[in-house]
This record gives C-alpha cells, sequence and structure tokens, in this order.
C-alpha cells in the first residue's frame, strides 16, 4: 500500500472526506518536523479536519521524551509473578483496592455490564494497571506526543490515523489542544490511542459527549471496545477461553492479559 493510498483508507476509516491529499514526509529527528506539519496540514484538511485542529496542528511540538520512550522500549519480559509484583505489587491487594471502587459505584458497573456484557473486574483491572485508577493518566501532551510518532519513520503508518484522529478529536471539542496523556498519546482513565477513542468511545454518565478524562466514559467506552472485538457476555475470562483472547485487542502482552484475569477474578 503506497503512502497516498493508506492516508485515504485511514480517512476512511475514520469517516472522513477522502479528497486528494499530499503525503507528508516522514523523519529520524527533529530537524525536518515543521515541514512534515507543513505537509501534513494539507493531509488533514484533505480529510476534513476544521480549523481548531489545523491550529492545534500548527501549535504542536516535536516531543523528544515520546521519542526517547519510543526508542527505548524493551518489551513485556517479566515472568507473570515478578509482572505482578512491580506492576501490582500484590492480586490480594489490588484486588482490594478495585472492589473498594466498586463498592463505592455498583449500580453503574452493573449497568454497563447489562448494557456491554463486560463484568466490573475486568473494567477495573484494566483502569488500575493503565492509570492507577485514575491517578497517573500521563504528563506529555496528547497532540505533539502523536503527531511526533506520526512523524517519525518508524511507525509512522500505524500512527498516522491516530494523528488525525487527534485532531478531528480537537475539532470536536472531544480533546483539549492542551491535554495531557502517556507518552505515545494514549488518553484518559484506560489511555486508549485516539483513533481508538473515536471508533469506541461511549458516553457512560448521560452528558451528551465523550470524555476519556471522566471516568464514568472511559469504563463505557473500554466496555465498548472490548464488546466490538468479540467479548461474550456471561463467559468465562481465565486463559484459554475465547474472552481471554480478546484481551489481547487491548494489551498484546501475555502477562498483562493473565494479570488482568487473575486479579479480575478477585474483584468482587
Amino acid at each position: 500500500m503506497t503512502r497516498l493510498t493508506f492516508v485515504k483508507a485511514a480517512a476512511l476509516f475514520l469517516g472522513l472526506s477522502t479528497s486528494a491529499a499530499v503525503a507528508a514526509q516522514c523523519g529520524n529527528d527533529g530537524s525536518g518536523f515543521e515541514r512534515w506539519k507543513q505537509q501534513f496540514a494539507q493531509e488533514a484538511a484533505a480529510t476534513g479536519i476544521g480549523q481548531r485542529g489545523l491550529q492545534a496542528l500548527a501549535n504542536s511540538r516535536y516531543a523528544t521524551r515520546t521519542i526517547a520512550a519510543d526508542r527505548n522500549q524493551r518489551g513485556v519480559r517479566y515472568a507473570l509473578n515478578d509482572f505482578i509484583r512491580i506492576r501490582l505489587g500484590s492480586l490480594d491487594g489490588f484486588a482490594a483496592q478495585a472492589t473498594r471502587r466498586l463498592n463505592q459505584n455498583r449500580a453503574f458497573f452493573q449497568s454497563l455490564e447489562q448494557r456491554y456484557g463486560v463484568p466490573a473486574g475486568i473494567l477495573l483491572a484494566i483502569h488500575g494497571m493503565e492509570t492507577g485508577f485514575g491517578r497517573n493518566m500521563g504528563n506529555e501532551n496528547v497532540v505533539s506526543s502523536i503527531l511526533t510518532v506520526a512523524y517519525d519513520c518508524r511507525r509512522s503508518d500505524f500512527f498516522t490515523p491516530h494523528a488525525l484522529a487527534a485532531l478531528q478529536m480537537v475539532d470536536r471539542g472531544m480533546l483539549s489542544p492542551s491535554q495531557k496523556g502517556a507518552a505515545h498519546g494514549e488518553l484518559g482513565h484506560t489511555q486508549f490511542l485516539p483513533g481508538n477513542a473515536m471508533r469506541y468511545g461511549a458516553d457512560g454518565n448521560g452528558d451528551g459527549r465523550v470524555d476519556f478524562y471522566s471516568m464514568a466514559d472511559a469504563m463505557a467506552s473500554t466496555a465498548n471496545f472490548l464488546r466490538q472485538k468479540g467479548w461474550q457476555p456471561g463467559q468465562p475470562f481465565q486463559e484459554g477461553t475465547r474472552n481471554f483472547r480478546v484481551l489481547n485487542d487491548w494489551n498484546a502482552a501475555t502477562v498483562y492479559q493473565q494479570a488482568i484475569a487473575l486479579s479480575a477474578a478477585r474483584i468482587k
């Protein structure tokens, strides 16, 4: 697939116009970022991004900490017990924290399970593992981070649709241009990439909008994501089951999936 064809495919995925776009030239350091932004603005405009999104693009900065984090990734190579100890402390302690949060709003989580079929334990396990139940949602500018990795040649094709989605979210008032998130543009309580946010976002508190920095919306969106990926309501989710395989769509690391399933089973 050519770069131009990819841009048009990304636009179709996002539900945007696919009128002629000029592919922006990626780079391997920050020296070409400003030139790339000018080229990418043409792509963005051609896919229907409006003035607010284009202004956010123009004001973005090359995110050096994002690049450093991206190029120093080592993957998850821990044994399960070590991963649990480092990430969760202990399964029982982590589950106790999640259960306290469940007890604060059982009716809400029951409503999500009725609607999407995903139990509270799974949602709270993800919430706790991603951001410590919302305590740490990241310190990097979302727009700058996602644009930086879209510009970087290493994975430009993967991140380009997410960069377009972030600009579309700014356009729609779903994302502030100054909003902080994780190193690769992940946002909110459960760390959605912008393209997934646009595709699976759900209004969990009934206010007519989707805000991933609202716990209710983030939980509803996470439940919707898993259901759309094939989660089977009322079925088991331990390793070897169909629902366990759905967790691979959330995070490809087996130990991550195992930790979600094991801790979720303890959240009552």
